[in-house]
C-alpha cells in the first residue's frame, strides 16, 4: 500500500474513534445555479417518496438532493419532510447548525439509499445507517419494490441486536408496561410512574407496535418523533408515526426480519457502482481496523477498479468522510449527481417551536439514560 493510502486509512480510523466529521477533498457542494434557464433545466420538484421500483440486480434507489434552508427550518423538520432521520442530516452536513442552519444555507439531503447486502425479503434493518428497508411480497412477473424509512435505535450500552428474527405479534394503540426498575427509580426520585401507561399521547410506544421474537424488542412508533434517526432507545426500533402506520398495515405476522450492522455498503444501479459509508457505532465490537479490512475486501470484490491505487484512494476518501451520502464511483464532485430542489419542508401546524424541540430532544436523551426506556 502507498503512504497516501495508509494516511487515508488513519484518517478513517480516527473518525471511527469518534473524532469530528469533515467533508473530504474529493467532494464539493455545487453553488446554486445563477442562470435562470440553467436553474429551470434542473429537477426543481423535490422527491419525498419512500417507495421505489427495483430493476433486476438493482440495490441503489433515490437521488441526492440539495435545498436552501429557510429562517424557520431545523434539521428535525427537514428530516421528517424528506423521509430522513436527524443523524442522517447531521452526518451529511458537517459544520451546519442543526437548530439554526441560516437562511440560504445549502443542505445536502442524503436521499439516495444503498440496500444492505442481504436477501431482499421482508424487513431489513441496517443499524449503522439507522434505516429500515421493507420488501413487500409481489406476484410472479410483477416488478419488485422497496420502501425505506429512517429509524431510531438503541443507545450506547443498550444496542439494538443484530441477527434474524420474525414478527410474532401486532398491536394498535398498545399499552406500555413500565419495567419494575424504572418504576423503582422514579418512585425513589419522588416521581412515581404507573405500572401501565395506557394508549394516548403520553405513551412512548406511539400507536403501532410490531413485536419480534427477540424477547423485549419491538418495532414501534413514538410520541416524540423528533428523536427518530438517533440513538435514544433501550434497543427497540422507533419509526415516525406515519411510517410505522404504513408498515403495520402491510407487514403480517410471520414476516422475516433481518438486522445488520453495515457501516460500508456498496451496490449497483444502471451499471453504475455506488458506495456509502456511515460512522462506526460507538459500541461496535469490531475494531476500526477490522471494519476497514472487511469493507475494503467487500467493495473490491464487487468492482475490479477499486483494486487499483486510484480506486483505493477514492474508496478511502468515502470511508474517511463517513457522511452517509451514496456516491457514484469516479465522481469527484457531488455536483455531478445532486439536484437543487425546492424546499418543501412543512412542519405540522401544531409543531413546537425551535426551542421546544431542542428541549424535547434533551429530555429524550435524558430518558434514554434511564433503565427500561422503550
Amino acid at each position: 500500500m502507498t503512504p497516501r493510502w495508509w494516511l487515508a486509512v488513519a484518517v478513517f480510523a480516527q473518525l471511527c474513534a469518534g473524532c469530528s466529521l469533515m467533508r473530504d477533498p474529493f467532494v464539493t457542494i455545487p453553488d446554486r445555479p445563477r442562470d435562470a434557464s440553467a436553474e429551470l433545466s434542473q429537477q426543481q420538484t423535490a422527491v419525498t417518496t419512500h417507495r421505489y421500483t427495483l430493476a433486476p440486480g438493482q440495490t441503489v434507489v433515490g437521488d441526492v438532493q440539495i435545498i436552501e434552508a429557510r429562517e424557520q427550518d431545523t434539521f428535525s423538520d427537514i428530516a421528517r419532510s424528506y423521509g430522513l432521520g436527524y443523524d442522517e442530516l447531521v452526518f451529511a452536513n458537517p459544520g451546519v447548525d442543526p437548530w439554526l442552519p441560516g437562511v440560504g444555507t445549502r443542505i445536502v439531503l442524503p436521499t439516495r439509499f444503498v440496500i444492505p447486502d442481504v436477501e431482499q425479503v421482508g424487513i431489513v434493518l441496517n443499524i449503522a445507517a439507522k434505516r429500515l428497508f421493507w420488501f413487500p411480497p409481489v406476484e410472479d412477473g410483477d416488478a419488485r419494490v422497496v420502501e425505506t424509512f429512517p429509524i431510531g435505535i438503541g443507545r450506547v450500552g443498550w444496542a439494538t441486536p443484530t441477527g434474524s428474527s420474525t414478527v410474532i405479534a401486532k398491536a394498535k394503540d398498545p399499552a406500555w408496561y413500565v419495567p419494575a426498575s424504572v418504576r423503582k427509580e422514579h418512585r425513589e426520585a419522588g416521581d412515581p410512574l404507573p405500572a401501565v401507561v395506557p394508549p394516548g399521547p403520553d405513551n412512548p410506544l406511539g400507536r403501532h407496535v410490531l413485536k419480534l421474537d427477540m424477547p423485549g424488542y419491538l418495532l414501534h412508533g413514538t410520541n416524540q418523533p423528533y428523536g427518530v434517526g438517533m440513538r435514544v432507545s433501550h434497543g427497540c426500533v422507533r419509526l415516525y408515526p406515519e411510517n410505522i402506520a404504513a408498515l403495520f398495515d402491510v407487514a403480517s405476522i410471520g414476516t422475516p426480519v433481518r438486522i445488520v450492522n453495515e457501516p460500508l455498503v456498496a451496490g449497483w444501479r444502471d451499471r453504475s457502482f455506488y458506495v456509502v459509508a456511515y460512522p462506526r457505532l460507538e459500541d461496535d465490537e469490531r475494531s476500526a481496523e477490522v471494519i476497514i479490512r472487511d469493507g475494503l475486501d467487500y467493495v473490491r470484490d464487487r468492482h475490479w477498479m477499486l483494486r487499483q491505487e486510484d480506486g483505493q484512494a477514492w474508496l478511502a476518501a468515502r470511508m474517511a468522510a463517513a457522511d452517509g451520502v451514496a456516491y457514484r464511483y469516479t465522481e469527484k464532485a457531488l455536483s455531478a449527481e445532486a439536484a437543487w430542489v425546492n424546499n418543501v419542508t412543512a412542519p405540522p401546524e401544531d409543531a413546537p417551536s425551535r426551542a421546544e424541540v431542542a428541549d424535547m430532544l434533551e429530555t429524550l436523551m435524558d430518558e434514554a439514560a434511564e433503565d427500561g426506556a422503550p
